[in-house]
């Protein structure tokens, strides 16, 4: 990283106030990339389950194809999907909370008898494949939280941290030389005022 800087006291200054303004949140980011990694493995992992259940439902539905051909699809729909909103490290994530179905009245006696049953496997197999959407929505939401926090904590430990670092040990440096060439300095015109006053005496006595 290219720290723009000036060799003295002010510019080290301003830059020891930036290194320690990174050196703490770096411990911060760092735990809350790890929270986020977890909770994308988590989310995912509860999105996987609801999958495989879909599938184990539907293929237990296969083997009923004939009745379902028979069944009335209009008879039931979907009303309303009600979220919730939950932090999770920061980060806003949706929440289901219910589905609300619509159902339509038709009578009894003129359906089959597993109409009813089926109503409910209909609701069931919903329910199942919209909290299977809602964790994907989760997952995604929580993994472009923790790419950028990723991409942080790199900036920060491997890009930024070094760099002030750097530019503090080269001003400091600067600034010793500095002072070393005027201690120097100081000493040879001492010297040469010492030697011009014993000079000047001896001439004097003479």
């Amino acid at each position: 990283m290219s720290v723009k800087f000036q060799y003295n006291k002010t510019s080290q200054q301003m830059l020891d106030k930036q290194l320690k303004i990174r050196e703490r949140a770096l411990p911060t980011l760092q735990n809350k990339e790890a929270a986020l990694r977890i909770e994308v493995k988590r989310a995912k992992k509860q999105a996987t389950e609801l999958e495989k259940e879909l599938e184990t439902q539907m293929a237990d539905l296969d083997k009923m194809s004939r009745l379902w051909g028979e069944f009335d699809t209009d008879i039931i729909s979907i009303e309303d999907v009600v979220l919730e909103s939950k932090k999770i490290a920061g980060v806003q994530t949706p929440v289901l909370t219910d589905v609300v179905f619509k159902k339509e009245p038709f009578a009894l006696f003129s359906k089959p008898v597993w109409f009813l049953d089926g109503v409910t496997v209909v609701e069931k197999l919903a329910k199942i494949a919209i909290e299977r959407e809602v964790f994907l929505r989760k997952m995604e939401l929580l993994d472009v939280a923790r790419k950028k926090t990723t991409q942080k904590v790199n900036l920060y430990e491997k890009v930024q941290i070094p760099g002030y670092k750097d530019a503090i040990r080269k001003i400091k440096r600067f600034l010793e030389d500095e002072e070393n060439l005027s201690k120097s300095a100081q000493k040879i015109v001492k010297n040469r005022q010492a030697a011009q006053a014993a000079l000047a005496e001896m001439e004097a006595e003479s």
